[in-house]
């Protein structure tokens, strides 16, 4: 199983960089797309019911200010 870092994988960080072709590339990005659509709200929501500070947190390190 390959190990996550916040959002991808190592192995989607390096199909990302284009370090195995372009198929590949376009394969993690859909997989990278499913868990934002998908997985991401339902972890924000959870955040916000049960541990606000961390998705002050969250959004400190991802959104623009």
């Amino acid at each position: 199983m390959a190990k996550t870092r916040a959002l991808l994988t190592e192995t989607e960080r390096e199909q990302i960089a284009e370090e195995h072709g372009d198929t590949r590339k376009h394969q993690a990005a859909s997989r990278i797309r499913s868990r934002i659509r998908d997985e991401l709200p339902e972890d924000v929501a959870l955040l916000a019911e049960h541990h606000p500070t961390l998705l002050d947190e969250l959004r400190e390190a991802v959104c623009e200010t």
